[in-house]
């Protein structure tokens, strides 16, 4: 089990945490040109910091963390930058696997991920396998991943239920259209952090975060720290939620 840091942890009162954590990972290029080193070097940091802030997610037994790992849009920057990050995800999986099966982490993927390589797509396979009756903590990676491409997704399946006869367009409810999405049976996006400084949320979980707390910071991804994650999760819980109604 990873050990916890029992006084970052004690700051956030367990009664106003987020069930939903969802994190635009972005800055990996800008802080390794800021130091002189390639963009490949800011992805390598930027591992590292995913897995120490998986391991606060554990620890503090948050229900669903989702991260956006490569977006559909992210297969447009150059070859080797692409072939570069598709070798640090399967490297990634194979090396942490292991670990986060002991911890009783179950993964999960969002996106289309029948477009990688067959090998990263069985790896793919087998991480979920070897969790998927873990109790803890969902880690959902969000690759080959866009909002809108996973609304068309879910709406296509929608249509061709129509088409076959078994559903009628009128109902057609919110319910049934979240049961089609990636992330059917969780609960919607409580919190969206991104780390970078830019403000948008580019095309991630469109249909998650209607209702969700945002939260941005100017750190780059390599640069956040379980401290400053905790420091989110705080913020939330001082926060009044109102789903669009008035406050009572």
């Amino acid at each position: 089990m990873w050990e916890s840091d029992g006084d970052l942890l004690a700051r956030v009162d367990k009664n106003k945490m987020p069930r939903h954590v969802a994190i635009i990972m972005d800055g990996n290029g800008r802080w390794a040109n800021g130091l002189g080193l390639l963009r490949n070097a800011g992805h390598l940091a930027g591992v590292k910091t995913l897995k120490n802030i998986l391991k606060t997610a554990v620890n503090l037994k948050l229900e669903v963390l989702t991260v956006y790992a490569f977006s559909t849009e992210n297969w447009k920057r150059p070859h080797s930058e692409v072939d570069f990050l598709m070798n640090l995800f399967s490297e990634y999986l194979e090396r942490e696997k292991l670990e986060m099966h002991e911890n009783n982490v179950r993964i999960k993927f969002l996106g289309r991920t029948e477009d990688f390589s067959p090998a990263l797509q069985n790896l793919i396979h087998d991480s979920i396998e070897l969790m998927k009756n873990n109790t803890g903590v969902i880690f959902n990676v969000a690759a080959d991943y866009g909002g809108q491409d996973e609304i068309v997704r879910a709406a296509q399946k929608l249509a061709q239920r129509v088409a076959n006869g078994e559903l009628s367009p009128e109902n057609i409810s919110t319910q049934l259209f979240e049961n089609e999405l990636d992330t059917a049976g969780q609960p919607p996006v409580d919190l969206l952090i991104r780390t970078s400084g830019d403000l948008r949320v580019s095309n991630f979980l469109l249909w998650q975060v209607a209702y969700a707390e945002f939260w941005f910071t100017d750190t780059p991804w390599p640069s956040f720290t379980p401290e400053e994650f905790v420091s989110a999760l705080v913020d939330f819980g001082k926060r009044t939620r109102r789903f669009g109604a008035l406050n009572t």
